[in-house]
């Protein structure tokens, strides 16, 4: 059994996601339903629990200013927000996980089945999630946060060469050689990448355009980036290429 606090200020939103887990994810056990985030710090310092569900914005002391007092977080951690949609980019871009108000079943079930894993924040990716929430659609950081199964990889955004879509998955192609597979689908990474440079040139692609050396024309246009991969563009993105650099 998986250990959980809740803490959100609402109390109608605690109720009901205890009531959520109950129904769907019956490896949970809620040891702790808090109102008050000092209530909640003491409820994990006691506790010990296996992953906390804390709403950002609350009276007193936000869920930030909770997790910087805990230090050293031992615990899986979620997000329980109602935040609008850029600042759920936000959220994609750290990393870190997130339930937006009202809560899908399914996306909670999702939330506690990677919290099994055992994977626990770190301090860049809560900086990174503080930046972005606080900076607005002009403050990005340089490094994007890319999970995998036993911690997270933080990568500059210029070494990204493209991005491959996998089904639900997607493959970040460094500059180095390296490849990162995260299990984000590429529209998921298009949202914030498309905003750093980026272009999704074709279904199966998101290039940096700052790693293309050559656009082809002919039959199947396509491009060649810096490390001499050719990647197809499809003829609707042609036009947002010649708007992104006036050529063509």
């Amino acid at each position: 059994m998986l250990k959980a606090v809740i803490i959100d200020d609402e109390p109608d939103c605690v109720k009901l996601l205890a009531l959520q887990l109950k129904m769907y994810c019956p490896q949970v056990q809620v040891v702790a339903n808090c109102t008050e985030s000092n209530e909640g710090l003491a409820k994990i310092t006691e506790l010990l629990p296996d992953i906390v569900f804390l709403d950002i914005e609350m009276p007193i002391m936000n869920g930030f200013q909770l997790l910087e007092k805990i230090g050293h977080i031992n615990f899986s951690l979620v997000f329980v927000t109602a935040y609008d949609q850029f600042a759920v980019k936000a959220f994609r871009f750290s990393a870190l996980d997130y339930l937006l108000k009202p809560i899908d079943g399914k996306d909670l079930k999702a939330a506690v089945e990677k919290a099994e894993y055992r994977r626990f924040p770190v301090k860049l990716q809560l900086s990174l999630l503080k930046q972005q929430l606080n900076g607005g659609e002009k403050s990005f950081p340089d490094k994007i946060a890319l999970p995998f199964q036993n911690g997270v990889a933080f990568a500059e955004i210029k070494n990204v060469i493209y991005c491959e879509s996998d089904n639900n998955y997607t493959r970040f192609i460094m500059i180095d050689g390296h490849q990162h597979t995260v299990a984000k689908t590429l529209g998921d990474i298009q949202e914030v990448l498309e905003k750093r440079n980026f272009l999704r040139v074709h279904r199966q692609y998101l290039v940096n355009l700052d790693h293309i050396k050559k656009y082809v024309r002919g039959e199947g246009n396509y491009l060649i980036l810096s490390n001499d991969k050719s990647i197809p563009v499809a003829r609707n993105q042609k036009e947002r290429l010649i708007e992104k650099f006036g050529w063509l």
